[in-house]
């Protein structure tokens, strides 16, 4: 009994290292690798800063060097300024193959003067089809700002500078599928999409702007890798078992009150046979 214990102890001291050294201070030398675009991505000030560019010739992408299976992912972000039509700023996290599971943040560029988009969805088993939009409170081009997906077996809450945007909750028991079985990266890019992202296309990129820059900061990754955490793991922590309180409650109802523009769960021309299951279900 006494040796259970003490290997008790040790494989929790582990994991709580583990956690800490996933959740250091953010490094995109150490955490992220940039995976295409021929030199348009470029890491900065020791590893602090990472920015990507667009130009008529090619976008730019990074992700994160490991892989997650639940966790919270943090990441500071300024969006391309000025004239971003056509443009499409992301992060998100995903696995592989046609049936992949992925967790988006889509910044949908706008003309000088008109707000961006902000694109979230989820998919679960290769399916999607489940998008809300929201317009921002603040003008995201001229100063960092963080945005937040917390992802636990529960639930996903997208946030936006600590504030709810978006709760996903897991409805596995009534055969909605969920993420929760396929490890996933951080993604991340800048690429250009003039043929929907701006006005269902009608706006296009000017090129004589490029080239376009998005710049990240303070990437902060909290999470498990792959049989790191089992199902002890869950039953306390932060990230673990979060869940909205009353005055978050209250954040998203504002948020989802004021800006937000589509939700899939709304729309009955789509959905002319009825709304999807889940959305008959409550929110928290």
């Amino acid at each position: 009994m006494a040796a259970l214990s003490v290997r008790k102890i040790a494989l929790a001291f582990l994991f709580l290292v583990a956690l800490m050294v996933t959740n250091a201070v953010a490094d995109f030398y150490r955490d992220a690798e940039i995976t295409w675009g021929d030199g348009r991505g470029k890491i900065l000030d020791s590893g602090k800063t990472l920015t990507l560019s667009l130009d008529r010739y090619s976008g730019s992408g990074f992700q994160s060097r490991s892989e997650f299976l639940f966790g919270r992912f943090d990441v500071q972000l300024k969006l391309v300024p000025g004239n971003s039509a056509g443009t499409v700023t992301t992060f998100f996290l995903s696995s592989q193959g046609a049936n992949h599971d992925e967790i988006d943040f889509e910044f949908l560029g706008n003309s000088s003067g008109q707000p961006y988009t902000v694109h979230t969805n989820v998919f679960a088993q290769g399916k999607g089809n489940k998008e809300q939009q929201f317009r921002l409170w603040f003008d995201p081009t001229t100063n960092f700002h963080k945005y937040s997906i917390v992802w636990n077996p529960q639930r996903i809450i997208f946030l936006v500078d600590e504030f709810p945007i978006r709760v996903f909750k897991n409805h596995q028991a009534i055969g909605i599928p969920f993420p929760n079985s396929q490890a996933m990266r951080v993604y991340s890019s800048l690429w250009n999409a003039d043929d929907w992202a701006t006005q269902g296309g009608r706006v296009k990129t000017d090129w004589n702007l490029a080239p376009f820059v998005a710049s990240y900061r303070n990437l902060n990754i909290n999470a498990c890798t792959p049989g790191q955490c089992g199902p002890d793991s869950f039953k306390t922590g932060a990230w673990q078992t979060q869940e909205l309180d009353a005055p978050g409650r209250n954040r998203l109802r504002w948020v989802q009150k004021n800006f937000m523009i589509y939700n899939y769960c709304t729309d009955m021309k789509r959905f002319p046979q009825g709304i999807p299951v889940e959305c008959q279900m409550p929110r928290f």
